[in-house]
């Protein structure tokens, strides 16, 4: 039986960093993987959706060039050539990750991993045969997939989940997305500009439900814009399938209606895979899926470690790659500053695009906070008039005493770039005043920082 210092099971975004920072801390490390190298992310979600919304974007561009000066003529969209750039941008980067695995001599074994105890991991080949392995150090990194409602069942044709939504190279006339939470409204916003007919239904009563309520209300009134409709607060009662397409029953605001569409993505979130990792088995406690950790990613036996998907939301990729490096960092005695999900910055890719972190202003009333906000829109910086972006706003929730930033929300272009700067700050307990004394380069869309830190102290010079 081969020993190994670290067995990760799972080389998603937290699987695959984990091994490659035990390997490079010197750690005899192999990596376990039942599908594809890049996990859910790299393959089937954060990256692929990414090319296909940078098609879209490209699509719209064309559209309104005539506003740039530019007359296009004889242009057509080709589904079939989006989704196998998409493919192959993903294809290109999981080679990538499997080229530095072994770069860093990271063993890789293909199959389905089991606990048989603290130390000893079982591996279902795919020819049906089975490896067993020991390791002094177990990292559970095995991801989430889509959930379905009981009443509303997947089926991958009719009813399908986000990963079916990345190869429809045939469009269907009409769609209805089931969730508005970022991955629903993303695809809401791809296959409304490629076309299709689309209709978001959300249960709660807003668009991205997690973000700051001026940020959803925004969204909300940027895509009635863009012609995608969303019904807020309504339920999807019951599904019938015919010949004829879907019909849903609808409860909302006012009572109960139907909806006919033609195919329904169901975005209701995603559940964790550990129901087959024995855990049981091993003594390792769950609760509704969900790994149980401590501060340092250990659950409750010894030298069994989870992050990512699997060990509790916010299901993010980023925050699963941390994670990863802060069970290393345990593993090899090093001290270890406890993850803070209140500094995970969370985004959304639509247009306009959605980035946050920290408080919402929600969170600071409930909590009974002493608040200041501080809120300046796109279209008082000169390269977002520029470039035509004027859409948009900045958002800072400002300790009202110490005038620290305890919360930063953005919506409009590159907002999911401008967020990491905002990270920063609420991240090291910056002031409004440090960011206003920040010198910021002119002409950029990151004067928007500058501008709402000046703004929270009186001195906006374009507001």
């Amino acid at each position: 039986m081969n020993k190994y210092d670290l067995a990760v099971i799972g080389s998603g975004p937290g699987g695959y960093v984990a091994a490659i920072r035990a390997a490079q801390r010197g750690l005899k490390t192999v990596i376990i993987e039942k599908e594809h190298i890049g996990g859910i992310c790299l393959n089937w979600g954060c990256i692929p959706t990414k090319a296909i919304i940078r098609s879209v974007n490209v699509l719209r561009d064309i559209t309104s060039a005539e506003e740039f000066g530019i007359d296009v003529q004889g242009y057509q969209t080709n589904m079939s050539k989006i989704i196998t750039r998409s493919r192959d941008v993903a294809d290109r980067l999981t080679k990538g990750i499997a080229f530095l695995l072994k770069k860093h001599d990271v063993t890789i074994i293909e199959g389905y991993a089991r606990l048989e105890g603290s130390s000893e991991i079982s591996i279902e080949k795919s020819d049906g045969s089975v490896e067993s392995i020991e390791a002094t150090h177990i990292i559970i990194a095995s991801g989430s997939r889509s959930k379905a409602l009981p009443h509303i069942p997947i089926d991958g044709k009719d009813v399908i989940s986000s990963r079916e939504a990345l190869e429809l190279d045939k469009l269907p006339a009409s769609m209805a997305v089931m969730g508005a939470g970022a991955i629903g409204i993303e695809f809401a916003y791809i296959y409304k500009h490629l076309g299709v007919d689309v209709t978001i239904i959300e249960a709660l009563d807003s668009l991205l439900p997690n973000e700051d309520i001026e940020i959803s209300k925004e969204l909300h009134k940027q895509f009635k814009k863009q012609k995608i409709k969303a019904l807020i607060s309504t339920k999807v009662m019951k599904m019938e399938k015919s010949s004829e397409g879907i019909t849903l029953s609808l409860e909302g605001p006012k009572g109960e209606s139907e909806l006919k569409v033609d195919m329904l993505l169901s975005a209701v979130g995603v559940m964790p895979n550990s129901e087959d990792l024995g855990l049981k088995k091993s003594g390792v406690i769950s609760e509704r899926g969900f790994i149980l950790i401590n501060e340092n990613q250990e659950t409750n036996v010894k030298g069994v470690y989870a992050i990512g998907d699997v060990a509790g939301t916010p299901c993010l990729a980023h925050k699963a790659s941390k994670e990863a490096l802060i069970a290393v960092d345990h593993i090899q005695g090093k001290e270890v500053k406890a993850l803070n999900k209140k500094y995970i910055p969370g985004c959304t890719y639509c247009e306009p695009q959605v980035a946050s972190v920290g408080l919402r202003e929600q969170d600071a009333l409930n909590a009974d906070i002493a608040y200041e906000i501080s809120k300046v829109h796109y279209r008082a910086i000169g390269k977002a008039v520029a470039t035509g972006h004027l859409d948009g706003f900045m958002k800072f929730v400002i300790d009202a005493k110490t005038k620290t930033i305890l919360g930063a929300h953005c919506i409009g272009a590159e907002a999911t770039e401008l967020i990491a700067e905002l990270t920063l700050a609420v991240t090291r307990g910056m002031s409004v005043h440090e960011l206003a004394e920040t010198i910021h380069a002119h002409p950029t869309l990151s004067e928007l920082v500058m501008e709402t830190a000046e703004n929270a102290l009186g001195e906006a010079i374009h507001v």
